[in-house]
């Protein structure tokens, strides 16, 4: 089999309208028979409706844990964004390497792809892994499975490079998340009786003010950590819906709010505050009222921060990659938190800027893709023989 570039299988990637909501098992079907031809087998962990599969393939020795390349094969959509080329079609100009996913991160695959005959052709001292996921886009949902397996196997691997967009820059950490949706039950009556029934409108609206309170405190400055921008946990209300017409006292209202948290934060205390307040300052209220009123909360999805030591040995491998050891943090999560908890240390760096992530017209540069390249030859290099100077105390 002949040799693919980054930039040949990155056209043929993004030819795959791996969409979260639709399937990707065209996706994961060509990686396998790319690998296979040559000579490298996955596996694969299919959802509960085997619509979906994460692959997960190993080059060189099984009997140690060695370092993963993750990344996830989903993309956002792109109904409702004005594209001026093809999204699902890779388009080159101008050095920029254009469609959905390129930067956010079928480019950073498509380096590991292409940097597999280079893994093969050395005689590796510690195995690379291939981990690449469904549904990171709506929850980190696709890596959960395969985790869930690695972290039992007697040589699990023990590194992660996460290949997110951060222009090839270290990074060593990023916020959790926890979304969460509040159902309000009220009690309808006409609007000209208001005081006889339960507006579930107005109690979410305390609700959500609520929320705004905690978010304040939050914001404190005793509760700062500089690395990251904000500098602190933030709350947020982005989606309410309720109420039938002006005239009836509205019996149901919900809402959905996220909690982005910094790594020593537990977001769930967040919806926890909130249900206290509903329990003791709302329902009494409401159950006067009306007795089968309520308010009631509904996890969306959640994942975990991450905040890897710059003194561990992923970082200090990261920096000998990247060729820095300006290490930072980056807004948008990952599933890093996830290969942390499953005993996996984690770091991010990856091809192209999330800044190009989920707008129309999203693009990579060929310097970034090359820079990718490059810095995967160097991890072969690296994992080719015995380390000696600094290297010996990084793997």
């Amino acid at each position: 089999m002949n040799k693919l570039s980054s930039r040949a299988l990155l056209e043929r990637l993004i030819g795959f309208a791996t969409v979260s909501r639709d399937s990707n098992l065209e996706l994961i079907v060509y990686i396998r028979d790319y690998l296979a031809a040559l000579g490298v087998e996955s596996e694969l962990f299919y959802n509960a409706e085997r619509t979906k599969a994460s692959l997960f393939a190993t080059m060189g020795p099984t009997d140690r844990g060695g370092i993963v390349l993750s990344g996830h094969t989903d993309v956002v959509p792109v109904e409702g964004q004005a594209w001026s080329v093809d999204p699902f079609r890779l388009t080159e100009r101008d050095g920029r390497l254009y469609g959905r996913g390129t930067a956010d991160m079928k480019g950073f695959i498509a380096s590991a792809l292409a940097a597999v005959p280079d893994f093969l052709a050395q005689p590796l001292t510690q195995p690379v892994h291939l981990a690449f996921s469904y549904d990171e886009e709506v929850g980190c949902l696709g890596v959960r499975p395969m985790l869930a397996q690695l972290s039992q196997r007697p040589h699990k691997p023990r590194l992660c490079l996460i290949g997110e967009p951060t222009g090839l820059k270290p990074v060593l950490g990023h916020k959790g998340k926890l979304a969460m949706r509040c159902h309000v039950k009220g009690a309808a009556c006409h609007s000209a009786y208001a005081p006889y029934g339960v507006n579930a409108i107005e109690y979410a609206a305390r609700l959500i003010g609520k929320l705004g309170e905690i978010g304040k405190q939050l914001a404190h400055a005793d509760r700062h950590d500089t690395r990251f921008d904000p500098p602190f946990s933030t709350v947020q209300t982005g989606v309410i819906k309720g109420g039938r017409a002006l005239n009836i006292v509205p019996a149901e209202c919900e809402f959905d709010f996220e909690v982005r948290a910094l790594p020593d934060f537990d977001a769930q205390t967040v919806a926890d505050e909130l249900h206290g307040y509903a329990q003791a300052e709302l329902l009494p209220a409401m159950r006067a009222v009306q007795t089968d009123t309520d308010v009631r909360l509904q996890p969306l999805s959640a994942y975990p921060g991450l905040a890897t030591a710059p003194e561990s040995e992923a970082a200090r491998l990261l920096a000998w990659l990247s060729g820095s050891s300006a290490f930072g943090t980056v807004a948008f999560g990952t599933e890093g938190g996830l290969f942390e908890q499953a005993g996996m240390p984690t770091v991010v760096c990856g091809p192209g800027s999330m800044d190009q992530g989920h707008k129309p017209d999203e693009y990579v540069t060929l310097d970034q893709l090359a820079g990718c390249d490059a810095m995967l030859l160097r991890l072969a290099s690296y994992l080719r023989s015995p380390q000696t100077h600094d290297r010996s105390r990084t793997a």
